[in-house]
């Protein structure tokens, strides 16, 4: 049973057990119950040092905390919009600034995603040529990620790709392969910003999870 439990859409309260251990963004603690410290920490997870280098080159460096003790806490951004997604085994790709808490039982990395598409990073790559990293979270336990305007998981089955505006994307897991391609007609047809001119299809077998919006966090 997961210690990650869904308030309302916008807050989550967390159990904290002696000897687990609990990352979350800095600044996200709304309360909390019991016997509870909160430690500054660069890197978090168990990706170390290689996953903070990984994010100073990403320029992503998200202060983490790190939240240990026995009691309840609850989290909450910015009012945005939570969901909590359970890994059981495979890995979760999402942006940095997109993780509001997470399980300490989690491996923490840094992808470089390269000529095979990277999501957000990507479409930074592609419209600034800045670095083109994703963050990774792999194995058992539960993760809270923040959006605008809820969240929506959406199956990607093998044969049946999903379109998404890269500007709604939020996170995705499973064995999913990414590409990122301009669009024709999709920015002229839609009528809005300049993220149109892009659309970022997912194949394979997974999930990715969207949002109601095209803010940024």
């Amino acid at each position: 049973m997961s210690s990650f439990r869904e308030i309302n859409s916008r807050l989550i309260e967390v159990t904290v057990a002696p000897g687990q251990r609990l990352f979350s963004q800095r600044g996200a603690m709304i309360a909390y119950r019991g016997d509870v410290s909160f430690t500054p920490n660069i890197a978090g997870g168990r990706g170390g040092i290689a996953s903070m280098i990984g994010r100073r080159v990403a320029g992503e460096a998200t202060p983490l905390m790190t939240v240990e003790g026995s009691g309840t806490v609850m989290f909450g951004h910015g009012g945005h919009h939570v969901q909590v997604v359970h890994l059981t085994g495979d890995t979760l790709y999402v942006e940095a600034d997109r993780l509001l808490a997470f399980e300490g039982t989690l491996e923490q990395g840094t992808m470089f995603m390269g000529s095979q598409g990277g999501v957000m990073g990507m479409v930074r790559g592609q419209v600034s040529g800045q670095g083109l990293f994703t963050t990774t979270l792999r194995g058992h336990g539960a993760v809270a990620v923040m959006a605008h305007g809820g969240v929506v998981e959406l199956p990607i089955a093998p044969g049946r790709p999903v379109h998404v505006d890269p500007q709604a994307y939020v996170a995705h897991h499973g064995d999913v392969r990414n590409k990122l391609s301009t669009a024709l007609g999709w920015r002229d047809m839609v009528g809005r910003g300049s993220g149109e001119a892009f659309q970022l299809e997912l194949s394979g077998s997974g999930a990715v999870y969207v949002q109601a919006s095209e803010e940024k966090l």
